[in-house]
């Protein structure tokens, strides 16, 4: 075999780990959790519906390709649940490992590719960065208000802690925003959030 081939079919079996990396948020018809892998297909099916939404020109292929391979780390750095503040303070360290070890796997110019759109994301100084992170915000945040609010609840979580949580994308979509912020208000009057 095409010792290209090789390398990037290697790397697409990698990605099959994806499947079995568990979020903490609730997929709708059933009482599980949902995957890495279908959380990153969510998010590019959102990029596709939702730019007309930003409030700067996005390219759309620019944030699916994005959206696709943000998680990709979390096959050897884990998934760090957003509100896990002990978590977060070894998650650029362990996220960095991971992109180098697992977009190391592909061809140079792929794997240069991969990394540079991971890091992208991450940096979030780009258009296309900043509204593939609000989408990263909505989709969780939107399952999660549908379900009445059950991963909330289960880690007793704060609306003062959801608001910090997207408040600085809140500049990239008005009218994402705007629906973040009514599904928040909506959650706490449930008594969904503390």
């Amino acid at each position: 075999m095409d010792d290209r081939l090789r390398k990037q079919l290697d790397f697409m079996l990698e990605l099959d780990k994806m499947k079995n990396l568990y979020r903490q948020t609730y997929v709708l018809c059933e009482d599980r959790k949902e995957n890495d892998a279908e959380h990153s297909w969510h998010l590019a099916i959102l990029a596709m519906m939702l730019s007309e939404y930003s409030n700067e020109p996005v390219d759309v292929l620019h944030v699916i390709k994005m959206v696709l391979v943000h998680d990709v780390v979390e096959i050897d750095a884990g998934d760090t649940y957003c509100y896990d503040s002990e978590g977060y303070k070894s998650k650029a360290e362990r996220e960095e490992k991971a992109a180098q070890r697992i977009f190391g796997l592909l061809p140079d110019d792929q794997q240069a590719e991969f990394y540079s759109l991971w890091r992208e994301f991450e940096d979030s100084e780009t258009a296309d960065a900043r509204f593939a992170a609000v989408l990263d915000r909505l989709q969780p945040l939107t399952l999660n208000y549908t379900k009445g609010g059950i991963s909330w609840q289960e880690h007793g979580i704060r609306k003062e802690q959801v608001l910090a949580r997207n408040t600085e994308y809140f500049g990239v979509s008005d009218k994402i925003a705007e629906a973040i912020k009514e599904m928040i208000d909506d959650a706490a009057d449930k008594g969904w959030l503390k």
